[in-house]
């Protein structure tokens, strides 16, 4: 490269720092999720019953696919979001078996087409001392939190590509960005989404498909009933409807990735100029993480 190469380079790098500037306070204008199909997991209860209930309120003209292993549970969704007048389909589904992604994926396209906007939320989360865990539960939370996603990422991602239209979402944690004791495989399970996301959204631009957009989502502990014991000291537990309102917000903005609250976009940042031994104490400090719960979900 020359030096042309290099300052053309340089030039490129500042506009794109003024346009990043410039978003924050003049956000991109939202789209309309009216007249598609958007497909949210784990719709049974908590922050998925809540981003339905959103979508709903947002784009009553879009059509609603709740998948959820818990019939009931996604059944009760599904009447919430038909109160509002909006078209809403139910379909039982174990996301962390390919042969069910697939069965239910091939049923759903039949009755209700290609999907436009997939979220992928469905999760589980034990929490207890890696040395105190049996090997099916590691196991099971790599397959609902992670590998979930590639299941249903290759089913819906071609017609996107095809298109060159689409939106797939992934519900992380910030424990995908800090990783936390008594959640070892639940973090690792979390950095696997964010790191797939922002891969998945790297090969998508590559290919060319500017039209297909990738968003990961990173919540502070939230209080759904998975983590029965949080820890945040000064800061306080979210409500499901408060990540999803995020969520939506990111979704019809097509922001890459959404932190909750907001402000911990900018607190990665500073604690990243930090030695890691002052983060550690600060996190200390701070008291953020949860205590075991392991002997109260291991039944499961």
């Amino acid at each position: 490269m020359g030096v042309m190469g290099v300052i053309a380079g340089l030039f490129r790098i500042c506009m794109l720092w003024i346009q990043s500037v410039i978003a924050v306070f003049f956000p991109s204008p939202k789209k309309s999720l009216n007249g598609q199909t958007v497909l949210v997991t784990g719709a049974g209860h908590g922050i998925g019953r809540q981003l339905a209930l959103e979508i709903a309120r947002v784009a009553p003209g879009a059509k609603l696919v709740l998948w959820d292993l818990n019939q009931k549970n996604n059944d009760e969704t599904a009447a919430e979001v038909r109160e509002q007048g909006v078209d809403v389909y139910s379909y039982t589904c174990d996301v962390s078996k390919p042969p069910d992604v697939q069965a239910v994926a091939q049923k759903m396209q039949e009755a209700v087409g290609e999907v436009d906007v997939l979220i992928n939320n469905a999760g589980i989360l034990y929490g207890g001392a890696l040395l105190d865990m049996e090997e099916r539960h590691i196991r099971r939370t790599f397959d609902v939190n992670t590998l979930a996603h590639f299941w249903t990422v290759r089913e819906f991602l071609p017609s996107m590509l095809e298109k060159n239209q689409g939106h797939i979402v992934n519900i992380a944690s910030m424990a995908a960005k800090s990783g936390t004791a008594f959640l070892v495989d639940y973090s690792a399970s979390k950095f696997a989404v964010y790191g797939m996301t922002e891969a998945l959204g790297d090969e998508i631009r590559q290919l060319g498909k500017t039209g297909v957009k990738t968003t990961v989502v990173c919540p502070m502990f939230v209080n759904t009933g998975l983590c029965m014991f949080p820890k945040d000291r000064f800061g306080k537990i979210l409500t499901p409807k408060e990540v999803a309102a995020a969520t939506v917000e990111g979704i019809l903005r097509n922001e890459q990735y959404v932190f909750v609250p907001r402000f911990l976009w900018l607190s990665l940042r500073i604690t990243g100029l930090f030695p890691v031994r002052v983060n550690q104490y600060i996190k200390e400090v701070m008291q953020v993480g949860i205590d075991p719960q392991y002997q109260h979900m291991k039944k499961d």
